[in-house]
């Protein structure tokens, strides 16, 4: 049974959802506060990490900056807002995908299934290995040059298509449908461009002039083997 740790402290949100997860097949424990969520995170593993970003004792945020520092755990952000720097936020500490209140438990179910497909497509024993980044596929490990990466779900996914893609330009509306597994329902362009970019600083010795990932402004994206 795959394990989520909720990170709430709304009451009155607190046991539907849990319901719901426990209805669907989840095993869900929760925390209210930055500290109990650390605390059980330390003390146990989980699948999936459901992030409220306000909490009595801090923010969703800083318990994503300290699970960074140790896991790739999926992680979906539940914000109160829409706001852009708000999601940036979120994705640039890590998060691998959000969702604004008030929203359908459906599109919250179906979300948390796409992200655990995706999680566990991607436990393969196989190495990819180009231009100095090599990808354990088993392990979900990225070295650049020997040296450990740190990236989250979604930008280890677009790196993985670009490298199994090498010289072939690949449309915005290909990675959307690959990253999200549909019609790019969840993300936008810019969104997509948020993750490009966190990626290309990753990645590239010199980002502004790319030489691993090449872009064809407005049609797509490429990893070029050289």
């Amino acid at each position: 049974m795959e394990t989520i740790l909720y990170v709430e402290d709304d009451l009155s949100l607190i046991d539907g959802l849990e319901y719901t997860l426990e209805t669907n097949g989840y095993s869900v424990d929760n925390a209210r506060t930055v500290k109990q969520a650390l605390a059980l995170f330390n003390s146990k593993s989980y699948h999936l990490l459901l992030l409220d970003v306000t909490l009595p004792d801090g923010s969703g945020f800083e318990i994503c900056k300290e699970v960074r520092k140790s896991s790739s755990v999926p992680i979906i952000f539940l914000t109160a807002s829409d706001q852009e720097i708000s999601i940036v936020k979120g994705l640039d500490m890590g998060g691998d995908d959000y969702i604004t209140k008030p929203f359908k438990l459906n599109e919250l179910l179906s979300r948390i299934k796409a992200l655990l497909r995706r999680s566990a497509g991607f436990s393969q024993s196989v190495f990819l290995d180009a231009n100095g980044i090599k990808v354990d596929l088993m392990e979900r490990l990225v070295w650049k040059n020997g040296v450990l990466l740190d990236l989250p779900l979604v930008e280890y996914k677009l790196l993985c298509l670009l490298m199994r893609n090498p010289n072939h330009l690949l449309t915005r509306e290909t990675i959307l449908d690959s990253l999200w597994d549909g019609a790019g329902n969840y993300v936008d362009d810019n969104t997509l461009s948020v993750y490009v970019r966190r990626l290309r600083n990753k990645i590239e010795e010199t980002p502004n002039a790319p030489q691993h990932l090449l872009t064809e402004r407005g049609i797509g994206y490429k990893w070029v083997v050289e």
